[in-house]
């Protein structure tokens, strides 16, 4: 029994298409070799069928000898046995290498997905992971899973040209030559189908990702009653895809057909030649029979070659969209020689915009400009490209510095922070330090609780849809507090929740976070009154600090910015 998935996917050479099938067919080569095996087994144990048939009616039934009819009979029933035994076998290995492939490329996708972290929606759309995990892991392992039986099934036609030529040279000749001819009348419609299937394949992944959006957004858009102009774009795309999978199949379907109607001509010409020689006296009639066994026999391998083809296009198609994803590199990486730690209770400062966060302290960031406060918060947490020196903990830049120690030690929760599926208790610990139950007051979050029947028990749906806006505001807070970082940032934590709620929140935050340090992005005057200190931010940079009653009775753009009273005044 195989357990999946693997323990380690490996590295995957991302290269090319090409290379990738080669690395993922390397990678299981031991099932690969198994199933081709028992592929040639059972193919082989076809493939002499005919053969033994043959030999039982001329020595048996011709010749009216019982005991050859019984020995040749006793053959046949256990070349049967043995192609029912390996026919089993084959198929197993069949799904198993078909599993196999499938779960390595989950595993990549998944690893690099984690690698990439926010690097990865702002250059791969989430409609083109989507379709890698919903059409292309089904094509690149049909291909793993095909492949064993072409083996199989190339060994055989060989075995049968071999029986043929043994008999008659000329059928041997027809045979050998005429199935590869066959096999190039086929080859013009490959070519197309190729093309036409990596754009269906492009279609579906943006078809895909506007879906993505529409149902992410679907509370915004009835809010301002879009949903018929989203309703609209999604069938004029989805008509798209499906005319480009009308096109696919139109190919698909000629080929289906040349898969049936060119080995029945060649059966016909194959059984019509065999009986001209039989009737020739060339041959008898038990190798007649067998003739004809060979001929049905040979629209096997043709139909297993025809369809390796198809599936190996698709999969070269679907390997060239898991390249793509896996050649994305993040934003941020690791330094060749990363520099020591810095002790814990080191200041947090930006040079580019002038901000000096002292240890222990909650600060807030406020801004004319939300953009400019939360652009200033990914940079704390070097979650925003391009990455410089500018930002440093205790004086040691943090691209100096191993990455998970960045992300161990600063954690930064935006706007854009999702719940993940699986139990409410695992998507709050994800580190399993406990603590979620202060977590969950801090954030006013009890009364999510008292709504769930199974409580921390109860499955969270995909991306939290089934929470409103403020309560997966609340539970994603409650996530980033549960894991307890050295230094939090967090970007407008309560604008998403009544004035009520916000005060309670404001005021325990302060208490939860008490002796580490915390910056929070805000305009909220609840929020502003419970900070140690608030920076005012001016087109980047930090033009005024102190507490947030001094800058409202001594900064009139602050105060413009915090009460909304007059338009925003540019500080000198």
């Amino acid at each position: 029994m195989r357990t999946l998935p693997v323990p380690d996917p490996g590295v995957a050479d991302h290269r090319t298409p090409n290379r990738f099938l080669w690395w993922l067919a390397r990678r299981q080569w031991q099932t690969l070799l198994g199933g081709m095996f028992f592929g040639i087994l059972w193919g082989a144990a076809q493939a002499v069928m005919p053969a033994v048939l043959g030999r039982a009616i001329d020595l048996g039934v011709a010749a009216k000898d019982t005991s050859q009819l019984v020995h040749w009979t006793g053959v046949m029933l256990a070349i049967g046995l043995v192609q029912a035994v390996s026919g089993i076998m084959r198929h197993r290995f069949a799904v198993t290498n078909w599993l196999t492939a499938a779960y390595r490329t989950v595993q990549l996708i998944t690893r690099q997905t984690v690698r990439l972290g926010g690097t990865l929606p702002r250059k791969v759309s989430t409609g083109e992971v989507v379709a890698i995990g919903t059409s292309d892991l089904s094509h690149l392992g049909a291909v793993m899973d095909t492949s064993a039986r072409f083996v199989g099934s190339l060994v055989s036609f060989f075995l049968v040209g071999f029986l043929l030529l043994r008999t008659s040279v000329t059928l041997g000749l027809v045979v050998l030559l005429g199935v590869p001819l066959l096999m190039v009348a086929v080859g013009p419609l490959l070519k197309p189908l190729q093309s036409r299937s990596a754009h269906q394949r492009h279609l579906t992944g943006a078809l895909a990702n506007t879906a993505s959006d529409i149902v992410g957004g679907l509370r915004v858009l009835r809010g301002i009653g879009g949903e018929q102009v989203f309703l609209d774009r999604y069938r004029r795309e989805s008509q798209g895809a499906r005319n480009a999978g009308v096109q696919v199949a139109w190919v698909q379907s000629m080929l289906d057909a040349l898969q049936v109607l060119l080995p029945g001509i060649f059966v016909v010409v194959v059984v019509w030649l065999g009986a001209r020689t039989a009737v020739s006296g060339q041959i008898t009639a038990g190798e007649l029979v067998a003739f004809y066994g060979y001929a049905a026999f040979l629209m096997l391998p043709l139909r297993t070659a025809t369809e390796f083809a198809n599936r190996f296009i698709r999969a070269h198609v679907a390997a060239r969209r898991v390249c793509n994803v896996l050649a994305v590199e993040p934003d941020v990486t690791d330094p060749d020689s990363p520099q020591s730690s810095p002790p814990p209770g080191s200041v947090l400062a930006d040079a580019r915009s002038g901000l000096s966060v002292r240890p222990g302290t909650m600060l807030a960031l406020v801004s004319d400009q939300p953009d400019d406060s939360a652009a200033l918060a990914d940079r704390l947490g070097l979650c925003a490209a391009p990455v410089d020196d500018d930002v440093t903990l205790g004086g040691v830049p943090l691209t100096a510095l191993a990455h998970d120690e960045v992300r161990r030690r600063i954690v930064v929760s935006d706007t854009g922070s999702a719940l993940f599926s699986g139990t409410l208790r695992a998507g709050l610990d994800v580190r399993g330090t406990g603590g979620v139950d202060a977590a969950m007051r801090t954030a006013s979050a009890e009364d999510v609780l008292d709504g769930l029947a199974d409580g921390l028990d109860t499955v969270v749906a995909e991306r939290g849809r089934s929470f409103s806006g403020g309560q997966r505001q609340r539970l994603v807070l409650a996530r980033v507090l549960t894991s307890d970082p050295e230094v939090l940032v967090l970007v407008e934590p309560t604008s998403a929740v009544d004035a009520h709620t916000e005060a309670r929140i404001a005021s325990r935050l302060r208490a939860h976070r008490a002796g580490r340090t915390t910056v929070v992005t805000t305009v909220s005057p609840l929020l502003l009154d419970q900070v140690d200190e608030v920076a005012l931010l001016v087109d980047g940079r930090v033009v005024a600090t102190g507490t947030h009653a001094d800058l409202l009775a001594t900064h009139p753009g602050y105060r413009a910015i915090v009460t909304r009273e007059v338009e925003p005044e540019v500080a000198s």
